[in-house]
């Protein structure tokens, strides 16, 4: 039986974009590795925060978390998010400001802290995301990565009692 050259040609190259694609695919989310800097101190004052009891219906709200960086060279801040939806994480640094992430946002986003200065963590709840089955204790997690070789890892944690 005599293949046509169309028709193998037509195959060869399904089967290079088939393997192309899965390719492709399987290097979609992953980071890109940072280097650990001795010379680099992560700093927080405050890692924990209680919103107390807030209303369902009255907004949105925020808490801002200091990082300092107490070492000599750059501290990079990446890999930013919430184990929550209804949560979101942005990185500010005097007038650079990250993209707001949250539980499922993949991004290659690195803010760099110059030695002796600080970046601010701005957390954002929103208490009416789950809608009236949302009322209750509540407890929400922000992580973000660094290349502090001592802090690879800076945990936030914040939590309040939703009502209705």
């Amino acid at each position: 039986m005599k293949i046509d050259k169309f028709v193998f040609v037509a195959i060869a190259l399904t089967i290079i974009g088939l393997v192309g694609g899965v390719f492709l695919v399987s290097r979609i989310g992953e980071k890109e590795s940072v280097e650990l800097n001795t010379e680099v101190k992560a700093e927080t004052t405050e890692t924990s925060f209680d919103w107390g009891e807030i209303g369902i219906n009255d907004g949105k709200v925020e808490k801002i978390f200091d990082i300092k960086n107490d070492g000599s060279e750059i501290l990079k801040l990446s890999e930013v998010s919430t184990s929550c939806m209804c949560t979101t994480a942005q990185l500010i640094s005097g007038e650079n400001k990250s993209p707001e992430f949250g539980m499922h946002t993949k991004s290659s986003y690195m803010m760099e802290v110059p030695a002796g200065k600080s970046a601010q963590l701005k957390v954002v709840f929103d208490p009416a995301f789950h809608g009236p089955s949302g009322v209750g204790p509540i407890t929400r997690q922000i992580t973000v990565a660094t290349n502090d070789p001592e802090n690879p890892t800076l945990n936030f944690m914040l939590s309040a009692v939703v009502r209705k």
